[in-house]
């Protein structure tokens, strides 16, 4: 989260909202009291349905240790 006064986000209103764009979240000051939050709009799309990248880690396969336990034990 970025801290901004209010006085530096009328100045350098457009770096901010490019910040917000990207993700970020700002707290704005006025007095040093926090009067506000600026976040970005979520997604209309439901995070099941979003097209990203597979998570992939190296090492054992979690499905195939379970299985190679199971057929140990039998």
């Amino acid at each position: 989260m970025k801290d901004a006064t209010f006085t530096e986000l009328r100045n350098h209103a457009k770096h901010y909202f490019d910040a917000v764009e990207g993700g970020a979240t700002i707290r704005v000051f006025r007095n040093g009291k926090p009067i506000a939050e600026i976040v970005p709009i979520r997604s209309g799309i439901p995070s099941w349905k979003r097209h990203t990248t597979p998570l992939t880690i190296k090492g054992l396969s979690l499905g195939r240790e379970i299985l190679s336990d199971r057929e140990e034990s039998m």
